[in-house]
């Protein structure tokens, strides 16, 4: 049954009021509207809720914050900082995107997916003629 799983699949929620402390490994997406201390890992999405507040770190496939994050975040595709959210700390990514109001204090290191970086690796500068690469 494994195989035929949608991956986006919201599998874990840590509802508004809730405290949780500690370490959490979690398969598909998770999502948190209440306090957080620790480490999260997450094989897809996490969302952090408007009300959802985590001091810790992160890693997944994608990052959402509505409310506050103070850490670390390892995410291998996207984050999102959404309006009136909050990030303190520090990121990695291949994509980041900030909505107007969102705040960010840290520091973002973004590079590209391994798969992309050996595609540019393979192709030859001559192969792709641009302006730029034209030697008078």
């Amino acid at each position: 049954m494994k195989g035929s799983e949608k991956t986006g699949e919201l599998s874990t929620i840590l509802g508004k009021g809730s405290v949780f402390e500690g370490k959490l490994n979690v398969e598909h997406t998770l999502r948190i509207d209440g306090k957080f201390t620790g480490d999260i890992v997450t094989t897809d999405t996490l969302i952090i809720g408007k009300e959802g507040n985590i001091n810790g770190n992160v890693e997944g496939k994608m990052l959402i914050v509505g409310g506050k994050l103070s850490g670390t975040a390892k995410i291998k595709d996207k984050i999102v900082l959404e309006t009136k959210s909050e990030f303190h700390g520090e990121m990695k990514t291949t994509r980041l995107v900030i909505d107007e109001g969102a705040i960010f204090d840290g520091r973002c290191s973004m590079k590209h997916s391994t798969e992309l970086s050996q595609q540019k690796q393979n192709v030859h500068p001559n192969d792709n003629p641009s302006p730029f690469n034209k030697v008078s």
